[in-house]
């Protein structure tokens, strides 16, 4: 492989030049910087707490070394698998609403406002309550079935009416959420207190007793799905131009649209059925992406990735620190940061289209 630079592109080459790629210097610089602040968060999140444990020690303890049974315990079974949680969750919500955007051509399109989630909620709170002796690694599985059939009634109902818009696709997102939602609610208030309450403390959004059970779980599924969504890059920048130019430049436009909506769905499926409900990342993640820098839709995607990792693991930070010995879920603390986000480009949106 050989590798060309100049002062704006980076261009990569096999030996037989059959595949060739020709990436922004600025986005992988921003990929770089993104990479560097999240391993800052980490060491952050790692060394501050009820226990609190200094730079030197952790070096010490990462490398392997034993300073005491207790910084060990604390370092490797509770602060480590919790702080990488919240990022492989937060890069899978990020590209769930990322592959989202791209297959609607939405930029308001997001798991937490489309019903997505809450589709995925209803299944595990279900698997929760009224199947309580269902082994643990299902809750993937559950949300996947949950998650997809109200993706699939979303699109369906959008797009029984001619002149479809922004705004009326979100208020079907919407409408279905609320209706899943009170489902879900009622399932909560009927149903055993003790399931009812584990539950309750799962749908908050909170990575707080995360285990390595967990981290395997989300990577194994991020492994299969992180592959498929760089393999549709190229149809999701062809699908950008519009359904007709897409069609006629070649592209599987419906098999395009089940593939990207299967990878979109199954990423929030995953990361719901672990840490529950994450509001608002995967609308602010791509945005936030493409501010930082204006790329192809392949490093627009790590960057998305990235974003989200970096937004959830402040979350889970602010929300460990910031009010200790209280902790507060990081789904709540990404719902403060997204409001007034998702505020803005629907009054962005609204200029533009009319109900």
């Amino acid at each position: 492989m050989t590798v060309a630079a100049s002062e704006s592109h980076v261009v990569l080459r096999t030996a037989n030049e059959r595949i060739a790629l020709r990436l922004p210097m600025r986005g992988l610089v921003a990929c770089g910087v993104l990479c560097v602040v999240l391993v800052g968060i980490w060491a952050l999140s790692l060394t501050l707490g009820s226990y609190d444990i200094d730079l030197a020690t952790l070096l010490t303890t990462l490398s392997g070394t034993t300073v005491s049974p207790a910084i060990d315990n604390v370092v490797w079974q509770f602060r480590m698998p919790r702080a990488l949680v919240a990022a492989l969750a937060g890069a899978m919500m990020a590209l769930s609403g990322g592959a989202m955007q791209n297959v609607t051509r939405n930029g308001l399109a997001d798991p937490s406002l489309i019903g997505i989630s809450q589709g995925a909620a209803l299944a595990v709170v279900a698997a929760i309550v009224v199947f309580p002796q269902l082994d643990y690694g299902w809750r993937p599985v559950f949300a996947f079935g949950g998650a997809l059939g109200i993706a699939v009634l979303v699109q369906a109902l959008s797009f029984q009416r001619r002149g479809n818009n922004t705004i009326r696709f979100i208020l079907l997102g919407i409408g279905v959420s609320a209706f899943i939602s009170s489902i879900t609610s009622a399932m909560l208030t009927y149903g055993d207190l003790d399931r009812a309450m584990s539950a309750l403390a799962w749908l908050a959004g909170s990575v707080n007793a995360a285990t390595w059970t967990d981290v395997n779980v989300l990577l194994v599924w991020s492994l299969v799905l992180m592959p498929l969504i760089l393999a549709l890059s190229r149809i999701m920048s062809v699908l950008r131009m519009g359904e007709d130019t897409a069609i006629g430049l070649g592209a599987s436009v419906r098999w395009a649209r089940y593939g990207l909506i299967c990878v979109g769905v199954g990423f929030a499926a995953a990361a719901t059925a672990i840490v529950g409900p994450l509001g608002f990342v995967g609308l602010i993640a791509p945005h936030a992406a493409r501010r930082i820098a204006r790329s192809g839709i392949g490093i627009h995607t790590l960057l998305t990735g990235l974003c989200g990792a970096v937004l959830v693991s402040v979350a889970d930070l602010i929300g460990r620190a910031a009010f200790a010995p209280i902790q507060l879920p990081a789904g709540l603390i990404t719902s403060i940061i997204g409001v007034p986000v998702f505020i803005y480009l629907l009054q962005r949106a609204s200029a533009k289209s009319h109900l």
